[in-house]
C-alpha cells in the first residue's frame, strides 16, 4: 500500500525490543516503510538482560498439571521460584486463577504443541535473519546442561524428554557424575545425573545482538524514534498514535511489541488480554568467575546460569509483582547462593545485578495476531522467558498479518480473544 499525505508512515512498531526490531527487519525485508518508537530506545528494557539463550527444546508452558503442586509452596516463599509480594497478591488473584485453569492435561498438550510449531519456525528462520544482518557470528550453539540433584527428579526429566522428542528434540541422559563432567567439569557433589541437549543456542550477548540488529533495521531504511505511545485509536483506514509529548503518529498499520507495557495500549482498543508482569532478575560475573562450558540449568530452582563472551549471568525466578514496586535484589542473592551449590569453585564477587520485566500470559503462550478492534493493528507480545528464542519465528508471523502473506504456521493458538 503506497503513503499518501494523510497517511506519512507506512507500518509503526511501539516497542524496539527484541520482537519489536526483528519484526522491522521482516517487514522491510517485504517492502515496508517501518518507523519504530519505543520510550528509552533499543533494547532498553527485558531484551537487554535476559538469560542469552536461544532454548528451542522448551516447548513445555509453565502452566502444566505438575505446577499444581509446587505452586502453592513457591508462592509463600519469597525468595522461590514463584512468588507474589504479599501487597500485589488481591491484583494478581485473577490471573494466578486463569493460569491454573491452563494447567489441565488437555491445555497443557495444546499448549506444547502450539510452541513447539512456534520454535520450530523461529529456530528456522533464525539463521536468515542472522545472514542478514551480520550476527552470526554472535551465535554459540555449546547446548545446555539440565542437572539433577536426586535421581528421583532425574527420572522424571527423562519422562519430560519423551515429550520433547516427539517434536524432534533430542537430550543425552547422563547417569553419573563421571558422564556429566565431560560436558561441564567442577560442578557440585550434589549433582548426581544430567540431561545434555545440542537443540538449545546462546549468544554471546543480548544486549549486544539486540543493538546490532537494530543496526541492521536503520541501515536497510527503517527509522527509530523515542517517544512514549500514550494513547491508540483505529478504523478501517488508519492507526493513530498519541504520544506523550502532544505529537500524533498516523500509520496505515501498527504493531503493538512493547513487551510489559502493551496491555493499556490493546485495552484502549477494547481488546482484554490478562497480561501480567514477571520481574526477573539476574547476576553477571566477571568471565573469570568460572570454567562455564554450556548454559547449565539446575532443575527445580527456577533459574538458569548463562555463559556470556564476557562473562557468567546467574538468573532467573518468576516475581509477580507488576511494574512499579522497587527491585528486590535479595532474589538475585540467594540464586547466586544456589549457585555455588552446584559450581563450588564460583567466584561470587565483582558482579552486576540486574531486573527486568518479562510479559506473560497465564497459559504462557505469548499474543499473535491481528486486533479486534481494526485489521490495521496486529499485538507481538507476551513472550514470557521466550522473547529472544521465539523473536526471529514471531517476527515473520507479524509480517505476514501486516502484508496478508501466508502463514506458516496456524496462530489460532496465539490470538487475542483466546481467554
Amino acid at each position: 500500500m503506497t503513503r499518501d499525505a494523510k497517511s506519512p508512515h507506512d507500518v509503526v512498531i511501539v516497542g524496539a525490543g527484541i520482537i519489536g526490531i526483528t519484526a522491522g527487519l521482516a517487514l522491510l525485508k517485504r517492502g515496508r516503510g517501518v518507523t519504530i518508537i519505543d520510550r528509552k530506545g533499543v533494547a532498553a528494557e527485558a531484551s537487554s538482560g535476559n538469560a542469552a539463550a536461544f532454548a528451542f527444546a522448551d516447548i513445555e508452558p509453565l502452566a502444566s498439571p505438575g505446577i499444581i503442586l509446587q505452586a502453592p509452596k513457591w508462592l509463600f516463599d519469597p525468595l522461590g521460584p514463584l512468588s507474589v509480594p504479599p501487597s500485589y497478591s488481591l491484583k494478581i488473584a485473577p490471573w494466578l486463577w486463569r493460569f491454573f485453569l491452563s494447567a489441565s492435561r488437555s491445555k497443557f498438550e495444546a499448549g506444547t504443541r502450539a510452541q513447539a510449531n512456534l520454535m520450530a519456525l523461529s529456530r528456522e528462520t533464525l539463521a536468515d535473519l542472522m545472514a542478514n544482518t551480520g550476527t552470526k557470528r554472535m551465535l554459540r550453539w555449546s547446548g545446555q546442561l539440565e542437572a539433577y540433584e536426586s535421581k528421583a527428579l532425574f527420572e522424571r526429566g527423562k519422562k519430560a524428554w519423551l515429550e520433547k522428542e516427539k517434536y524432534g528434540y533430542r537430550g543425552q541422559h547422563l547417569d553419573n557424575p563421571a558422564e556429566v563432567a565431560k560436558y561441564q567439569p567442577g560442578l557440585g557433589e550434589n549433582v548426581v545425573a544430567a540431561t545434555f541437549t545440542r537443540d538449545w543456542a546462546t549468544i554471546s550477548d543480548p544486549l549486544d545482538y539486540a543493538l546490532a540488529l537494530g543496526e541492521a533495521f536503520v541501515k536497510k531504511g527503517g527509522v527509530l524514534e523515542t517517544g512514549a505511545v500514550e494513547g491508540i485509536d483505529a478504523d478501517d483506514h488508519r492507526v493513530t498514535l498519541t504520544l506523550s509529548d502532544g505529537r500524533a503518529l498516523t500509520a496505515e498499520h501498527a504493531v503493538i511489541a512493547c513487551g510489559a507495557w502493551s496491555k493499556p495500549l490493546a485495552t484502549a482498543l477494547g481488546d482484554t488480554i490478562p497480561l501480567e508482569t514477571e520481574r526477573g532478575y539476574n547476576t553477571t560475573l566477571p568471565k573469570t568467575a568460572f570454567d562455564l562450558r554450556t548454559m547449565l540449568i539446575p532443575v527445580g530452582h527456577g533459574f538458569v546460569i548463562s555463559p556470556l563472551d564476557d562473562g557468567v549471568r546467574i538468573g532467573g525466578a518468576v516475581e509477580l509483582g507488576g511494574l512499579k514496586r522497587k527491585p528486590d535484589f535479595r532474589r538475585a542473592n540467594a540464586m547466586l547462593k544456589q549457585a555455588q551449590r552446584y559450581m563450588p569453585g564460583l567466584v561470587t564477587e565483582g558482579g552486576r545485578q540486574w531486573m527486568g520485566f518479562r510479559p506473560s500470559l497465564p497459559d504462557t503462550l505469548p499474543v499473535i495476531s491481528r486486533s479486534n478492534a481494526s485489521r490495521r493493528v496486529v499485538y507481538g507480545f507476551g513472550h514470557g522467558h521466550l522473547g529472544l528464542t521465539q523473536s526471529s519465528g514471531t517476527a515473520e508471523l507479524i509480517a505476514g498479518l501486516i502484508t496478508g502473506g501466508a502463514l506458516e504456521i496456524d496462530i489460532n493458538p496465539f490470538r487475542a480473544d483466546r481467554f
